[in-house]
C-alpha cells in the first residue's frame, strides 16, 4: 500500500503546492445509471399517450414501489423536499408546533420543518448507532409535540419498532425518513424482518441521482393508512394547498428513469458490496480509522462508506478533509455542524446536546458509488495511510503555510 507514498513527501501534497493524488475527482455520490434501452422502454408510453393525461408511468412506478416496500400506498413527488414537507404537513398534530428530530442528520432537515411553519426540537442520537432512538427522543415529548420525525442514519437503521411503540404510547404521529435506507429491513413487532417503508404512519424517500434509486430527481412517501394517502395526494396535487405550493407530481420521464434503476437494484447492491468489502479489507491496515460496518444479518445496500477518526488518528478531521479534498478525494464530514449548532434565521428551540457535539467531530464519508473502482479504493486508503505516516511533517508544512499568509 506504500508504493506511491514512497515517491512523495508531505510537502508534495496538493494542499502545499504538489500534484494531485487523483486526476479525476472521486466523490461520495452514487450517480448510478440504468441500461439506456430499458429507460427508453419505460418512456415509450409517455409518447404513445399523446393527448392523454400524464401520469401513466408514474402510476406504474408507485405500484412497483408499494410492493417493494410492502406498503399499501406509495405517492410520488417531484422532489425529496416536497415529499418530506408534504408528509410533515399531512401528519403533524393540528394545534401543536414542535417536531422532534435528531440534530445529527441532514443539513436541511430543520429548514424543511421551519418551511412548514413548525418548530424543530432537536434531540441526541445513540452514541453507538448514530441514530435517533426511543430513549433519546422520549425526554423531549411534551404537550406541544406535533410529530416525531425519525431519520435513519447513513449506515444501518434506527430501531424502528421501538420508535413506533414510543409514538403509540405518546399518542403521536411518527414519520420515518429513509433517504439512505431504501433497501434495508428492520425487525417489526412480531420479531420478523420487514422492509423499511412499512413502519409508522408514513415513510419518506428520495429519488435524487446521488441516492440508491436514481430518478434524476424526485421523492416518494409510503404509508399503510388510506386516509393519510388521500391527504398526501390532495396536498401534492394542489387540491388542498400548502403555503406556496406548486404542482408537486413526479413527471413520467423521472418515473421511467427510476423504474429502470429499480429493475437493476440487486445488481447495484452487489457492486456496492464489493466496494464495501474492499474498504473493509484495506482499511484494516490503517491506524486511527474505523469503518462503520453494515449489519449483514438483514439485507442492506452497502452504499455509503462512513469512517470514524479515532483518538489514534494524529490530525484533526478538518485538516484531514482539507488534504483529501485537495487530492481530489471528495470526502466530506458526517453531518457537521449538527443542526442545533447551525445559525438559523427562523424560530427554533435551542438545545444543548453534548453527545451529538462529540460525535459531530469524528466521522466522515469516503468516496463510493458507480464511479469509484476497487483500484480507486486502494489508492484512497493508501493516501490515508500516507497522511498517518506523514502527520508530523504535515503539521510543519501547515504551520509554514499559515506563517506565509
Amino acid at each position: 500500500m506504500d508504493v506511491r507514498a514512497n515517491r512523495r513527501s508531505a510537502s508534495e501534497l496538493a494542499l502545499f503546492g504538489g500534484s494531485k493524488w487523483f486526476a479525476v475527482p472521486k466523490s461520495t455520490s452514487n450517480l448510478v445509471g440504468p441500461d439506456f434501452n430499458r429507460f427508453l422502454d419505460y418512456s415509450r408510453p409517455i409518447f404513445e399517450a399523446v393527448g392523454q393525461p400524464p401520469g401513466v408511468v408514474t402510476a406504474q412506478f408507485e405500484a412497483r414501489l408499494a410492493v417493494f416496500h410492502e406498503a399499501e400506498h406509495c405517492i410520488a413527488f417531484c422532489s425529496g423536499f416536497w415529499a418530506l414537507a408534504t408528509a410533515i404537513v399531512a401528519l403533524a398534530r393540528a394545534g401543536r408546533r414542535e417536531v422532534i428530530i435528531p440534530s445529527l442528520t441532514y443539513r436541511r432537515m430543520a429548514d424543511v420543518i421551519a418551511w412548514t411553519g413548525l418548530l424543530p426540537r432537536f434531540c441526541e442520537v445513540d452514541a453507538d448507532t448514530l441514530a435517533i432512538s426511543a430513549a433519546t427522543a422520549a425526554p423531549w415529548i411534551n404537550d406541544d409535540t406535533a410529530l416525531l420525525l425519525a431519520v435513519h442514519p447513513i449506515v444501518n437503521c434506527c430501531d424502528a419498532q421501538a420508535l413506533v411503540d414510543l409514538s403509540n404510547d405518546a399518542g403521536l404521529p411518527i414519520l420515518f425518513d429513509g433517504v439512505e435506507s431504501v433497501y434495508e429491513r428492520c425487525t417489526d413487532d412480531r420479531g420478523l424482518p420487514r422492509r423499511v417503508g412499512a413502519f409508522g404512519h408514513a415513510e419518506c424517500f428520495s429519488l435524487h441521482a446521488s441516492k440508491l434509486i436514481n430518478g434524476f430527481e424526485g421523492g416518494y412517501v409510503t404509508t399503510n393508512d388510506s386516509e393519510i394517502a388521500r391527504r398526501l395526494v390532495a396536498l401534492r396535487d394542489g387540491s388542498t394547498m400548502l403555503p406556496g405550493a406548486i404542482d408537486a407530481r413526479l413527471t413520467d420521464v423521472h418515473a421511467a428513469m427510476a423504474l429502470a434503476n429499480l429493475d437493476e437494484l440487486d445488481a447495484q447492491v452487489e457492486r456496492n458490496r464489493a466496494r464495501y468489502e474492499r474498504y473493509r479489507a484495506v482499511l484494516a491496515g490503517v491506524a486511527g480509522v474505523r469503518l462503520l460496518t453494515f449489519d449483514e444479518t438483514q439485507p442492506t445496500s452497502y452504499k455509503n462508506i462512513v469512517v470514524e477518526l479515532t483518538a489514534e488518528w494524529p490530525l484533526t478531521r478538518t485538516l484531514t478533509l482539507e488534504i483529501l479534498n485537495a487530492e481530489n478525494v471528495l470526502a466530506r464530514a458526517y453531518y457537521a455542524p449538527p443542526l442545533h449548532g447551525k445559525p438559523m434565521a427562523y424560530p427554533h428551540i435551542p438545545a444543548e446536546l453534548p453527545v451529538t457535539d462529540g460525535l459531530a467531530q469524528r466521522f466522515m464519508l469516503l468516496p463510493c458509488g458507480e464511479f469509484v473502482t476497487l483500484e480507486d479504493i486502494d489508492e484512497v486508503v493508501e493516501l490515508l495511510a500516507f497522511i498517518y505516516m506523514q502527520a508530523d511533517a504535515i503539521g510543519v508544512c501547515r504551520a509554514n503555510q499559515e506563517a506565509t499568509r
